[in-house]
């Protein structure tokens, strides 16, 4: 064969292996890893001025990523973390609240784990998850593959195994209780580290998504006393050199996770989004301290819908394809993130949803949106703060101790009736609303109608799901009652407070008829007291049972027939002295 024709075939076939490889580049997706922290706020980092806190992986996430500095989330966590895995306002997705049952993401919504998934994605998470912990509402059920999270809303709450305090805890794998040693939040990035590796075993690689919520900075604030120590010589107050330490820790285990990325050659095939779920919990400053706190010069903290309540950091990294160190000064918010990644990885949706969020790709691509104003016109956004029963009209300012909602545009802020004008004003001191009336009618105005808009479900309950095959018996917890007297409880040691007389209902949906086993009790199945009880009471919807009990009894049983559809449960345990509270565990089975 002559040189000149074995040239023109090795060229052919550099050019057939270009071009597959091209192909192969063209179908290959993008990993991506969502990580969320708890109640860490804008100023609760180094790259955002912070003077105590030393955060050189953030820093340098920072510095590699797209900052979208003027984000915004819910002042909560259940909100945030609703709106951001469905991309819609969370008071339409049912998920408003942090407990009494509003917590519970409507079973109807379509997930970000879904979505990955129906594109070919293998999903996880790894963390908190703070939506419900039963059929139909647990993660394992809302499209991920592989889950260890604690639940409730944190992980020594009210319905996770007694005696969790951060260290060497229970979780659950997949539904399933599994002892880990370790921190929290080493134990959270090992298993995301763990799964990742296991993606890329063998030839039939999958991308993956991996949504990473740590239960970390969330109170109780706790830590190995190396991160808290330096903090505490700060001359900071305890809890909050715990709190520091606790991000100290998150740092380090952020940048091993980054050197995991970069070691395993997946840094450039990766999409890394990080955000806080909210304000800062203690990050803050307060009154009478000898350290004060930082919040980056923003008004109000955790909770509150004033700046520092929902403004949080937000970086998005994905090398060679987004712009580095590049801040967008935008209003964007948590509800963006699912169409914009809908579009940065072509994924396919398993169903038509409506997003409130908007993609976000053409301001990563550096449009100035002020000359692109059909690409990207200005919008107006909306933070509300709910209890279990909403608020459907627009409250006139002063009448809660608490501003309630807050109106955004680029450039203004309306917070329960206050005006402020942010590119003069970012620290929110200076109320000009009686200079603009005109425009705190029309920020009003919209505010009164987006309301009944995102509750166009008329404010049903979203139900436990009773005598379902896919989890049967099913138990229920006071976090998740509606409160009829009193409020909730949701930590273990109140639940042996016998000065609390609280009660309330659970809103259930019978899923299949027949005769149920419903138990109640005080105390939970890994921790069985006395219920102190001399009679306890069950009544579902009109319908009602009685029973003596002793006061040294556990727990007491009710045999019933059922009826299939959604129903009201209440529960009484009355004591000797006619004292009254509900059973703080009622557990139904189908028999």
């Amino acid at each position: 064969m002559s040189r000149t024709k074995t040239a023109t075939i090795l060229i052919a076939l550099t050019g057939l292996s270009l071009l597959l490889q091209g192909q192969r580049e063209a179908l290959a997706k993008p990993n991506v890893i969502v990580i969320v922290t708890d109640d860490q706020g804008y100023g609760d980092m180094g790259c955002h001025g912070n003077p105590w806190l030393n955060t050189p992986h953030l820093d340098q996430l920072a510095r590699q990523s797209v900052r979208l500095e003027n984000y915004h989330v819910d002042p909560y966590c259940t909100p945030t973390r609703a709106a951001l895995l469905t991309g819609r306002y969370c008071t339409r997705v049912g998920a408003w609240s942090v407990t009494q049952g509003r917590q519970l993401l409507n079973p109807d919504e379509v997930t970000m784990a879904e979505v990955f998934a129906h594109s070919g994605y293998r999903t996880a998470l790894f963390g908190k998850w703070h939506l419900g912990d039963t059929w139909p509402y647990a993660p394992r059920f809302r499209g991920f593959d592989e889950v260890v999270c604690h639940r409730a809303g944190g992980a020594n709450e009210i319905g996770n195994p007694i005696g969790n305090d951060y260290f060497d805890d229970t979780y659950f794998r997949n539904g399933v209780a599994e002892e880990f040693d370790g921190y929290c939040t080493d134990v959270f990035f090992d298993e995301t580290i763990k799964f990742i590796r296991n993606t890329q075993e063998g030839e039939n690689t999958q991308p993956f998504f991996v949504y990473l919520p740590t239960n970390a900075m969330h109170s109780p604030h706790l830590v190995a006393k190396k991160y808290s120590a330096p903090h505490l010589k700060q001359g900071h107050p305890e809890k909050r050199a715990n709190f520091y330490g606790m991000i100290d820790n998150f740092d380090e285990n952020l940048g091993r996770l980054l050197s995991f990325l970069e070691e395993s050659d997946l840094e450039k095939d990766t999409i890394v989004i990080f955000m806080g779920d909210n304000g800062t919990a203690v990050g803050g400053p307060q009154p009478n301290e000898k350290q004060s706190g930082f919040n980056a010069g923003m008004r109000g903290v955790k909770g509150s819908v004033y700046e520092g309540g929902h403004r949080v950091a937000c970086f998005a990294r994905w090398p060679g394809k987004l712009k580095e160190d590049f801040k967008v000064d935008t209003l964007t918010s948590h509800r963006d993130w699912l169409p914009t990644l809908v579009e940065l990885c072509e994924l396919e949706l398993p169903s038509e949803i409506s997003f409130d969020g908007k993609c976000l790709v053409p301001l990563f691509q550096g449009d100035d949106p002020k000359e692109h104003d059909e690409k990207w016109p200005d919008r107006t956004m909306f933070v509300q703060l709910q209890a279990d029963e909403p608020e459907l009209e627009l409250k006139p300012t002063g009448k809660s101790r608490h501003p309630q909602y807050a109106v955004m545009t680029n450039q203004w802020r309306m917070v329960n009736g206050e005006l402020y004008f942010m590119p003069r004003d970012p620290g929110q001191e200076k109320n000009v609303a009686a200079e603009y009336p005109d425009l705190v009618e029309s920020l009003g105005r919209l505010y009164a109608a987006h309301v009944p808009e995102v509750f166009g479900h008329d404010l049903d309950y979203t139900r436990f799901q009773v005598g379902s095959d896919q989890e049967n018996p099913l138990t229920m917890t006071v976090r998740d009652w509606h409160p009829t007297k009193g409020y909730v409880i949701w930590q273990p040691d109140q639940l042996s407070d016998d000065s609390l007389q609280i009660n309330g209902f659970w809103a259930i949906d019978v899923v299949q008829a027949g005769r149920y086993s419903v138990e109640l009790a005080r105390h939970p199945g890994d921790d069985r007291q006395p219920m102190g009880a001399a009679k306890a009471r069950l009544k579902i919807d009109e319908n009602q049972w009685e029973k003596g009990t002793k006061p040294q009894d556990t727990t007491v049983s009710f045999e019933i027939e059922l009826p299939e559809g959604p129903a009201l449960l209440q529960t009484w345990l009355t004591d000797a002295n006619e004292g009254q509270r509900g059973a703080y565990f009622v557990t139904i089975e189908k028999l």
